[in-house]
């Protein structure tokens, strides 16, 4: 059997787990698109799960997070497999012995072999004629993207707003120079970016054959410090000298009584809007490639975001401002029409938020940590979700389940008690977290998510990211030793049993 069409990927029942790249077991520092990605795309089919879900994919800053990243565009070079170089004899064994925090050294020794392969041999001419069509073919983003980062590390990583001014405003001559200059590590920068999308698509056509759709996630934001800001500064509100004016976050909410500062820079929409939103549909292009389904994060924002002066320490002092989220969705819709697009519509969501998302039939988000409050109108409760929604017992924002449940107030656990007891048999005792997995995958929504941490019954030792906080945040991975053979069954059985 092979994926289901484009079009019917989120017309039908189905269940997914939500693990990053990075949480995948690894003999490195972090995970990667090595053989462990594909012996999860395993273990997904073997428990009857149809996507896997993960954070985005891009080039993050210095904390790791992927919802700041240094391109719109460009994959996380340390999610390339070294095993695989190794394989293709770019790299040997001892190269990656002892490797601790960057990959990017030996990408440098990784390309320097290829440079030097003789293109007499047939694979290894047709090597490096693939590099150089992937060269062409990306060079809208690539060209910018490479050029920067090897500016950036020219300059000892200081963001381009920290650069000498001509560099810092584009000077053309001053870049023609540096182009010359930084050949070498222009063309390093390229060619690892072509290693991963070689790597990511070798494992997306993988995940086809084994009926497994990969559903993907960017922020609707960009950083500040990113190729994109410094090469289409016209894109984003900045003052004159090319300082933000205005930065991005959410009001006071669930996650944070002062709100979220981002700190990303606003788009001008105005600039945006009068050449079709093409910086836009370049993007969503280039996920439509990665992924099969493409969760926009935060997509109230396309409606009106929280825009706060950048003097403000905190996300209390903002203010929504509008945005022309129909006609950017149109765009790209004309663009991409068989693009499969998420609505991530939690937090405070508005009637004209909801009509947006409707209108384009965007499945939107519940969450059941979200459901006990008490009240019977709490959209996240089972009963009140609907069949176009993508439903999870919690996100990669969320405690574990397991953890939520511990520290659940009292008023809360009873109404999470007596919710169970009215919908199960009769003596049914709670079991955390398998009662919640079981209602995602009972409920009316077409696609169920789990996060891995739910399926290996895990602490909140274990959890992905605290919002509002900085440190310690993204590093959780998992061991195939923490999978018991119960825990697996349990699932499978979960999964099958709700008819998805």
């Amino acid at each position: 059997m092979t994926l289901q069409t484009q079009a019917s990927l989120l017309n039908q029942r189905q269940a997914g787990v939500l693990l990053h790249i990075s949480s995948l077991p690894s003999a490195f520092y972090t995970g990667d698109l090595g053989v462990e990605s594909y012996r999860f795309i395993d273990f997904l089919h073997e428990i009857g799960a149809g996507v896997w879900q993960t954070l985005p994919i891009n080039m993050p800053h210095a904390d790791n997070s992927p919802y700041q990243c240094l391109s719109a565009h460009a994959g996380n070079p340390d999610f390339i497999s070294l095993e695989s170089l190794q394989s293709q004899g770019l790299l040997t064994k001892e190269d990656c012995a002892g490797l601790i925090t960057s990959k990017l050294a030996l990408l440098d020794k990784a390309y320097l072999n290829f440079s030097q392969q003789s293109e007499d041999v047939p694979e290894h001419k047709k090597f490096h004629q693939a590099f150089a069509r992937f060269c062409k073919k990306q060079a809208s983003w690539l060209d910018d993207f490479s050029l920067f980062l090897a500016l950036r590390h020219h300059f000892n990583d200081a963001g381009w707003s920290d650069w000498p001014e001509l560099y810092k405003n584009r000077d053309q001559k001053t870049l023609e120079q540096a182009q010359v200059q930084l050949a070498h590590e222009i063309a390093v920068v390229k060619f690892a970016q072509f290693v991963f999308f070689t790597q990511w698509l070798a494992l997306k056509k993988y995940a086809t054959k084994k009926s497994i759709a990969l559903f993907g996630d960017i922020p609707i934001f960009v950083a500040f410090d990113s190729a994109d800001v410094w090469a289409h500064s016209d894109l984003f509100k900045l003052n004159a000298d090319k300082t933000v004016s205005v930065v991005a976050g959410v009001p006071p909410d669930y996650f944070s009584e002062t709100g979220q500062r981002w700190g990303n820079p606003h788009y001008n929409w105005e600039a945006m809007q009068q050449d079709g939103f093409s910086w836009w549909v370049s993007r969503m292009t280039t996920q439509g490639e990665l992924f099969d389904i493409v969760r926009i994060d935060h997509f109230r924002g396309l409606e009106a975001a929280w825009e706060i002066p950048a003097t403000e320490e905190t996300a209390i002092n903002g203010e929504w401002v509008l945005a022309p989220g129909d006609a950017l969705l149109g765009a790209i819709k004309q663009a991409l029409p068989e693009i499969n697009l998420v609505a991530e519509d939690l937090g405070i969501i508005t009637l004209e938020v909801d009509e947006l998302r409707k209108k384009y039939h965007l499945p939107g988000m519940k969450i059941l940590q979200f459901a006990f409050s008490g009240a019977g109108d709490n959209p996240y409760l089972p009963e009140n979700i609907s069949e176009n929604s993508v439903v999870y017992t919690g996100t990669h924002d969320n405690d574990t389940t397991l953890s939520w449940y511990n520290r659940l107030d009292d008023y809360q656990r009873g109404n999470l008690h007596a919710y169970l007891a009215a919908t199960h048999a009769e003596g049914h005792e709670p079991k955390m977290p398998n009662d919640l997995i079981e209602l995602a995958l009972e409920s009316k929504a077409l696609l169920a998510i789990v996060p891995m941490q739910d399926i290996l019954q895990l602490n909140g030792q274990h959890r992905m990211n605290t919002p509002g906080t900085v440190t310690g945040n993204w590093h959780w991975r998992f061991g195939w030793q923490q999978l018991t053979p119960a825990q697996k069954e349990s699932i499978r059985i979960a999964i099958s049993q709700s008819g998805r």
